[in-house]
C-alpha cells in the first residue's frame, strides 16, 4: 500500500496540471472567441484520464487500507475524529463528486454544437471540478493531522 499511496500522491500533480490547462484554455477560448479545437479536446481528455487513474488508486487505498474498515465499524467515531472524517468522508466524497463533474462535463462539451458553448461548459464543469479537487487535497498547510507533504518521501 505505501507504493500506491506514493503514486496517488504524485499523480495529483498531473491531475492539477491537466485541470489547470483545461480551465485556462476554456477561459482563453471564451475571451478570444477562438474555435474549440483538438488541443482543447485532448486537454480535457487527459484531465479525465488522470482523474480516472487517480480515482482507481484512491479506491484501492480506501478499500484496501483501514479507511473502509473504520467506516464500517462506526460512523459516529469516524465523524468525531477530524483525521478519519477527512479521509473517509470529506476527501472521498469531494473527489468522487469532482470525478463525476469531469465526466459529465466531457460528455456535455462533446454534445454541444457551438464553440463558445463548448468553452463555457468546459469552464463551468472543469472549473468546479478543479476547485473541488484543490479544496480536497491534504495540503501541507492543512496542519499536522491532515496535511501531507507536497512530494512523498520515496
Amino acid at each position: 500500500m505505501p507504493v500506491v499511496l506514493i503514486v496517488h500522491n504524485l499523480l495529483r500533480w498531473a491531475v492539477l496540471l491537466f485541470g489547470l490547462i483545461t480551465v485556462i484554455r476554456a477561459i482563453g477560448g471564451l475571451s478570444s472567441g477562438r474555435m474549440y479545437n483538438g488541443g482543447d479536446n485532448k486537454m480535457n481528455l487527459f484531465f479525465m484520464i488522470s482523474c480516472d487513474i487517480q480515482l482507481l488508486l484512491g479506491l484501492v487505498l480506501f478499500f484496501g487500507g483501514d479507511w473502509f474498515r473504520m467506516l464500517k465499524s462506526g460512523m459516529g467515531e469516524v465523524m468525531r475524529n477530524p483525521f478519519t472524517r477527512f479521509f473517509t468522508v470529506e476527501h472521498a466524497a469531494m473527489m468522487i463528486l469532482a470525478w463525476i463533474l469531469v465526466h459529465v462535463g466531457r460528455t456535455a462539451v462533446k454534445r454541444t454544437v457551438t464553440d463558445k458553448a463548448k468553452h463555457r461548459k468546459s469552464l463551468i464543469f472543469f472549473g468546479i471540478a478543479l476547485v473541488l479537487i484543490l479544496a480536497s487535497i491534504p495540503w501541507p498547510f492543512r496542519g499536522d493531522l491532515i496535511g501531507r507533504p507536497y512530494f512523498p518521501a520515496l
